[in-house]
């Protein structure tokens, strides 16, 4: 059995298994309602024709502030993908992935952007509001160690000594013994020192903390628009040594998805759609997300640069040429998920279908990347 076919059994397994634990919860968590401000929260942009049928309401919660890592969602909402699905999308900023977890899973949104592997912590502390990624939007994980070249550190053998920074909940961070470990490091020779998320790039930059763990997306756009230049800067990727993990996800809760599966199907697919876009024009996409930020701070050089990212290395690798946006490779996955059971001192033992299912997916041929020759440059 190919390793497709075999993640779509094991999708319907999970739907399988799904319905058999939710007939014996008490209660479904109760959705509460969003108290963001307008300028963060923004409907569906496209008329609904008279003789439409009635939209479902779907709230969506971002994984931070609104990025350009963001314009598959607003390039759909804009074209009336989700309309078309009979959905009524809307959306607020996250607060960081463990944060967006914990709200999506005690039913303040419907659907929400983040990693599989701070979700697989959450369903140990919340058997009863578990989540599951129905879709993953980035190939690769963001993960990384930031350092100035300037800093003498030039491989991550050369952390040894140093200092570094992160928040305490910080994924890269709590992973780094296990990134440590693949690079002939020891971990405990660095001395680590706890910040705000928003100070971060601020640490690094006034040489408080000789380099930073974090995602890449984050980090990079921030010391860019500091006036740093790509050049003065070294990243370490995870992904680049020994721990390929996935990036960001689509997620929802396991009880929403048996309650609402085609809503849960029609927003993946829409999404797939928008992705197909910006992959074809990602400055269009780029200048839909911009022009949809109400509160006009965004900076397009450092959106740009975090799109960039996004294009060279989350988006489209070889596994996505192959199998198509959304899907996994199950090996991998499981390999990743015992790398998090380590890293984060989890006490379950969860496997891939506790976590990911592939039932939810468009069919492959409508999730294909587009042709190299149909890719437009970033501008």
């Amino acid at each position: 059995m190919s390793r497709v076919n075999s993640t779509r059994v094991t999708g319907l397994l999970l739907v399988a298994t799904w319905m058999t634990f939710l007939a014996g919860c008490a209660s479904q968590p109760t959705a509460t309602s969003s108290t963001a401000s307008p300028s963060a929260t923004a409907a569906a942009g496209a008329p609904v024709a008279a003789d439409s049928k009635a939209q479902k309401d779907l709230r969506v919660q971002l994984s931070f502030l609104m990025q350009s890592l963001d314009a598959p969602l607003i390039v759909a909402i804009e074209k009336g993908y989700f309309k078309e699905a009979g959905l009524n999308v809307s959306y607020e900023r996250g607060f960081g992935n463990a944060d967006t977890i914990s709200k999506l899973g005690t039913g303040n949104f419907d659907i929400a952007f983040s990693d599989m592997y701070n979700a697989l912590e959450f369903n140990e502390k919340n058997p009863g509001n578990k989540v599951i990624a129905v879709a993953v939007t980035q190939n690769k994980a963001p993960f990384s160690v930031v350092a100035f070249k300037d800093s003498g550190i030039n491989s991550p053998k050369d952390l040894a000594g140093k200092k570094l920074g992160a928040p305490a909940g910080d994924g890269p961070r709590k992973l780094f013994p296990l990134f440590a470990k693949e690079v002939g490091l020891d971990p405990s020779s660095v001395q680590w020192t706890t910040m705000d998320a928003k100070l971060r790039e601020s640490f690094l930059l006034q040489k408080q903390v000789d380099a930073v763990s974090g995602f890449s997306t984050s980090v990079l756009p921030s010391l860019l628009k500091a006036g740093k230049s790509i050049n003065d800067i070294n990243v370490f990727y995870y992904t680049d040594n020994g721990l390929d993990f996935y990036g960001n996800a689509i997620l929802t809760s396991a009880a929403f998805a048996e309650k609402n599966p085609d809503a849960v199907k029609g927003f993946v697919q829409a999404y797939m759609r928008g992705m197909q876009d910006v992959l074809k024009d990602p400055s269009a996409g780029l200048d839909t997300v911009i022009a949809a930020d109400q509160s006009k701070l965004m900076d397009r050089t450092a959106e740009k640069a975090r799109l960039e990212v996004a294009l060279e290395r989350l988006y489209v690798t070889p596994e996505v040429e192959k199998s198509g946006l959304g899907s996994i490779d199950p090996q991998r996955l499981e390999k990743t998920i015992e790398q998090t059971v380590e890293g984060f001192g989890l006490k379950s033992n969860p496997q891939v279908a506790d976590i990911y299912t592939d039932a939810f997916l468009p069919a492959a041929a409508d999730r294909q990347v587009p042709p190299a020759s149909e890719r437009g440059a970033l501008k």
